[in-house]
Order: structure tokens, then C-alpha cells, then sequence
């Protein structure tokens, strides 16, 4: 059947409405957003009350890589150094040695319990060896529950770094299946060539990137997003093209940018979050279409067996061996392994062998897709609960921060955080001249109940107040927070 492209326009418009309609009803109830996408995407497919039959894996592969570009783009954006600093070798350890064990653990287990060949369960392995933190950090903000002992940075710095691990992994042993000649230890080599070459274009784009949207003075502000996209399309293809690691090159361009100063970055900060939903909901509808439900249900007893696998045995093996030479308690160990969530990345990397012709690929992509499943509806529904139950949560209390000068591209000591007054705060009642403010710190702007006031010494504070206030730094913020509470 041949399709005009307002036909399509329409039925994609609808799907991607349908989606974020679900998601924003669903979502308070826990299920993840991903899970969400997916079925509205298997409803849409051939066995689905939609009946559209969609079986090109080589679009949706080409489709997959550019969203997971972009999405690593993004989060790279949003990794603050500060916070990230103090775990990085941490974070770095999961993201490697953390993702190797598990694609050896379960490569293992499935060729045990399953007709494969050692190298075809070590590629599934491979396939779901990395984790997806999109959906949990979604599930977290939404019920403004923070982690402790520095669990939400180490959770995100994995989940954006750990992908690199896993494609080189997949793509290997895709390679070795299919040139029966190859031999294991040539990709050892390969492997720090790849990582070497993947983190110095990673470097020298983010340095470069910058100083390109400082220098180059466009008329127009809309053009910067189209700019900063061409950049990072450059900066996957063309490192890939010279033999290194494409994603592992996009984030750490993302990271050096998003931790300096660049015109417009708040607004460009915001454009590329949009995105990275935009691609995440595309992607995930993309293979909930692929998905062909009675393909499935042949798999489900060894879907099942090695989802359970992975989640009770290889995750928790993983991160404690990668965690063991930190300091770090044994609930912060269980809290990281329950949080092994699986997302569209393994879908994405299990179309490798298929569109590489490997045996046994097609139940190999169905295995994936209902451990994603299986992760997403267990672990992912649940991660509040067990955070409560290893006495891991805590109040969610970041403050909405701007950097001043930001958007002009330069550095500047002053930011303006939003504080909320409390119903019971001492300075309820009092002008702000008696609070007693550190000098260099300033009450710009009060939003009172959608009114905005401008305040000076006289202006009396009351209840629900949000102040603007302009601090140097975080000491003075909390001498701020001393004098209003």
C-alpha cells in the first residue's frame, strides 16, 4: 500500500499526539514514558488495531543512530562538572569494565539456555549490556525524589557513557559471526583505537564548538540551533569515518561545551532537551512498529529466563565488581543495580545483525525487545519503592539557577535562583530591609500569586512569595536562605 505524504504527516501527528497524551495521564502512575511509546507503537503496527506494517529495519537502524546521537548530545549538555567530578572514575568503571561483565555474564547464561553458539549468546550479551537512565531520572523528577551519596550523577554519567562500550561490543562480535576467519584478539587493538581516537575528536569538538558559536556572529538567533546540529552531525560522522567511537565523541563534545560559556546557552540548552524527547518518542514509536507481537511469543520462556538473569545475577555481579574499588555501602550497590534499566538502545544495536545478515538474528532481536520490556515494567515501575526502601531518597531541594551572562557567551560570578517562601518563615511579615541580607546579595524580582512586584527596602514578604535573588556564589545563597527561614 502507497501512501501520500499528508497520509503520512496525519497518522504520524496523531501518533506522536496519542503518545504524549498517554505518557502525561500514565505517567503519574510510574510506568515509564519508553514503555508508553512502545505500545503506542505495536498498537499502531501490522498486528496492532492500526494495522500499519513496517518492517524496514535499515531506516529505523539509520532513524535509531541519529536519535541516540542527539539524545547523548542533550544529556552531555545537561552534565554538570561540579557533580560529576567527584564520581567520574566511578562512573567510568560501570560504563566499561560495569558493561563488559554483563555482556560476558549473559552471553554465557543464553548460550546455556538457548540453541546459540558462544559468540551469538555473547552478542546478545553485547546487545543489552548497556543501560538507559531517560525513563528512570523521568519517574525521580516527577516525584521530586532526589538520590543520595551522589547516586543521581553516578546513575547519569553511566547511562550517557556506557553506550560507546556496548556498540563497540555489538559491532564485534557481528563482525567476528560474520568473517568466520577473524580472530578475538583483533579486537583489542581495535578497541583503544576506537576509544583513543573517539575521545580526542570528542576533546577538540567541544573546544572547537564553542569557540565557532562565540566567533561566528549570525544575524539571526534561529540559526544557532541549525549551527550547533551541523557541528554535531560532523562531529559523529566524521569521527566514525576516521575508525573512532561516534557516540563516545558526541558526549564528550556535549560535556565540554554544556560546562562553558556560549552565546544563547540557555536557549540552546532547551532546544536540544526538546529534541532529545522529540527523537526518543520517534525512536520508540519507530520500534514499537517493527515489532511483530506473535514473533515474540515463541521467546517468552527464554526472554524471560535471561531478563531475570540479567536483572537478579549479571547487573548486580557487574556493579559490584565495578564498584569495589571505591569507597561506597553495599545500598548504594543494590540501588545501582536495581537501576540497570534497559531502554531502546539494545533495539537499536540488535538491527546491527540483522542487517549483517546473522544467523539467528531475527530471534535474537525479539529476545532483546522482551528483556527491554520485562526491565522497563519491573525495574522501572519500582525504582521510587526500592530508593524508600534502602532509605536511599531524599527531597528533591535544587533550586532554579540562571547564570548571568550565559546566553551572551561570557563568564560572570552572579546567578539568579528562584526561592520559594514557606508558610512558616521568620521573615513572613518583615520588610526586607530588617532581614538582614549579605550586602552583594539582591532581591530583583517577587512573583506574588502571578503578580510581579518589584521590591524595595519597605516591600513586605508573605507566604508563597517567589523571590528572584541575584547571589555571587553558593555560600552567600545559603547565608540568603539562613536570614528568610
Amino acid at each position: 500500500m502507497t501512501f501520500t505524504i499528508e497520509e503520512l504527516l496525519l497518522g504520524a501527528s496523531l501518533l506522536l499526539f496519542l503518545s504524549i497524551l498517554i505518557s502525561k495521564n500514565l505517567g503519574r502512575f510510574g510506568i515509564p514514558a519508553l514503555a508508553l511509546f512502545l505500545g503506542v507503537g505495536m498498537l499502531a503496527g501490522s498486528e496492532g488495531i492500526g494495522g500499519i506494517y513496517f518492517d524496514d529495519f535499515r531506516s529505523a537502524q539509520s532513524l535509531g543512530t541519529i536519535a541516540l546521537t542527539i539524545i547523548l548530545f542533550s544529556g552531555g549538555l545537561d552534565t554538570r562538572w561540579e557533580t560529576t567530578k567527584p564520581i567520574l572514575w566511578r562512573g567510568i568503571a560501570l560504563s566499561t569494565l560495569g558493561v563488559f561483565i554483563t555482556a560476558m555474564l549473559v552471553g554465557l547464561f543464553a548460550t546455556y539456555v538457548m540453541d546459540f553458539t558462544l559468540l551469538e549468546g555473547l552478542l546478545l550479551g553485547a546487545i543489552v549490556s548497556s543501560t538507559d537512565a531517560a525513563a528512570v531520572f523521568s519517574i525521580l523528577r516527577s516525584s521530586r525524589i532526589g538520590l543520595k551519596n551522589n547516586l543521581g550523577p553516578t546513575l547519569e554519567l553511566e547511562s550517557g557513557s556506557n553506550d560507546p562500550m556496548a556498540y563497540f561490543l555489538t559491532v564485534s562480535f557481528t563482525f567476528l559471526l560474520t568473517n568466520q576467519g577473524a580472530s578475538i584478539w583483533q579486537l583489542v587493538p581495535m578497541f583503544f583505537l576506537q576509544m583513543s581516537i573517539g575521545a580526542a575528536a570528542g576533546f577538540a569538538m567541544g573546544r572547537i564548538m564553542g569557540w565557532v558559536i562565540n566567533r561566528i556572529k549570525l544575524q539571526q538567533e534561529g540559526l544557532y540551533p541549525a549551527l550547533t546540529l551541523a557541528m554535531l552531525l560532523f562531529t559523529f560522522s566524521f569521527t566514525n569515518l576516521i575508525n573512532g567511537n561516534g557516540f563516545l565523541a558526541v558526549y564528550i563534545s556535549a560535556v565540554l561545551l554544556g560546562n562553558s560559556n556560549f552565546l544563547h546557552k540557555g536557549s540552546l540548552t532547551r532546544f536540544y532537551d526538546g529534541l532529545a524527547w522529540l527523537m526518543q518518542i520517534v525512536m520508540f514509536l519507530t520500534l514499537g512498529l517493527l515489532v511483530f507481537p506473535s514473533h515474540i511469543v515463541p521467546v517468552l520462556g527464554a526472554g524471560l529466563l535471561i531478563s531475570l538473569f540479567l536483572i537478579f545475577v549479571a547487573r548486580p555481579i557487574s556493579v559490584f565488581l565495578g564498584m569495589s574499588f571505591f569507597k561506597t555501602s553495599v545500598r548504594d550497590k543494590l540501588y545501582v543495580s536495581w537501576v540497570g534499566l534497559r531502554g531502546a538502545v539494545p533495539i537499536v544495536f540488535a538491527m546491527y545483525p540483522l542487517l549483517a545478515g546473522v544467523d539467528k538474528a531475527g530471534m535474537i532481536f525479539n529476545i532483546v525487545f522482551f528483556i527491554v520490556l520485562t526491565s522497563v515494567m519491573l525495574q522501572g515501575t519500582t525504582l521510587k519503592v526500592v530508593a524508600d526502601w534502602l532509605h536511599l531518597s531524599e527531597e528533591d531541594t535544587s533550586l532554579k539557577t540562571l547564570a548571568l551572562g550565559a546566553e551572551r557567551g561570557y563568564a560572570s560570578k552572579n546567578s539568579l535562583v528562584e526561592l520559594e517562601m514557606g508558610q512558616n518563615w521568620r521573615a513572613i511579615g518583615k520588610p526586607i530591609v530588617e532581614l538582614g541580607l549579605p550586602k552583594t546579595a539582591l532581591i530583583v524580582l517577587i512573583d506574588r500569586g502571578g503578580s510581579f512586584v518589584t521590591p524595595n527596602g519597605s516591600t513586605i514578604l508573605q507566604p508563597d512569595d517567589k523571590l528572584m535573588v541575584m547571589v555571587e556564589n553558593e555560600q552567600e545563597l545559603v547565608r540568603v536562605r539562613e536570614s528568610l527561614q
